[in-house]
């Protein structure tokens, strides 16, 4: 199985390097990278073993799963010149580009091309990501099953319906810069206390990782938890309710449909 890989970003390398080096178990002669001016590829690709190709074609002749790892608006550019190389090679064609659907990859791609969107996140470098996938008709469950165990190389992977697949996006992708944004609050909060930062940045994700640990362990929700830390007249109503003041939980829904409405827009 040959995987090739357009673009040589971020997200890229995490998934390479998951693949190879971080002990997912597939040899860097079966990859094919290229990039842009061809040097970030040049660089993966020391590093993980792999071979470097210079256009996007030759890596599309060389292989069995195509990912396009470019981004959203880069799309229109680079699928034209793809279109001879994969109707002779056929691919499964993976797309990791935030709002374009499976409709509009396939319109874009040779007639029944089998076509997977992914959507990692950014965890994906140490191994911890949250990625969606879906497919459509034209991938077979064989095929389904080989992308899914190259993402799994990089955390959880989930199947979501397409028409969830904005809302995964969020809740999934970038709802991880939320979460740091959350951590880094506490921690400015404990550093004004009289707490040093780093210390206070450590207690702090190791808090928020045993509380998705408890939510995913207990299959508890979430509220029935924050009731039981919440004692009579405590400590812990006084900070949960003054969230609730400040409108904690009014922006954070705000900020989930401020990001699907981007998704929406880009994919238009």
């Amino acid at each position: 199985m040959k995987f090739g890989f357009i673009g040589a970003g971020n997200m890229v390398s995490a998934i390479v390097k998951g693949m190879t080096i971080g002990g997912g178990g597939y040899d860097g002669k079966d990859i094919f990278i290229t990039s842009k001016t061809v040097t970030s590829a040049q660089k993966l690709a020391d590093v993980c073993g792999a071979n470097v190709c210079k256009t996007a074609v030759e890596v599309a002749e060389q292989s069995d799963i195509l990912v396009l790892g470019v981004k959203p608006h880069i799309l229109a550019d680079v699928l034209p010149n793809l279109q001879s190389a994969i109707a002779k090679k056929q691919p499964v064609v993976v797309s990791i580009a935030a709002g374009k659907t499976l409709e509009y990859l396939s319109e874009r791609l040779p007639k029944d091309t089998p076509v997977v969107r992914v959507m990692p996140n950014i965890n994906a470098k140490i191994g911890a990501s949250t990625t969606g996938v879906c497919a459509n008709a034209s991938v077979t469950a064989e095929q389904l099953a080989q992308v899914k165990q190259a993402f799994a190389t990089i955390g959880s992977v989930a199947e979501i319906p397409e028409q969830h697949f904005g809302i995964f996006s969020v809740i999934g992708g970038a709802s991880v810069a939320f979460a740091y944004m959350y951590m880094d609050a506490l921690s400015r909060a404990a550093l004004k206390a009289g707490m040093p930062k780093a210390q206070a940045l450590d207690i702090v994700a190791e808090t928020v990782k045993g509380s998705a640990e408890m939510v995913l362990k207990s299959q508890e929700a979430p509220w029935v938890l924050v009731d039981q830390v919440c004692s009579p007249g405590g400590t812990t109503i006084e900070g949960v309710t003054t969230l609730q003041a400040k409108g904690f939980e009014a922006a954070v829904v705000s900020a989930f449909d401020a990001v699907l409405q981007k998704d929406i827009k880009i994919g238009k």
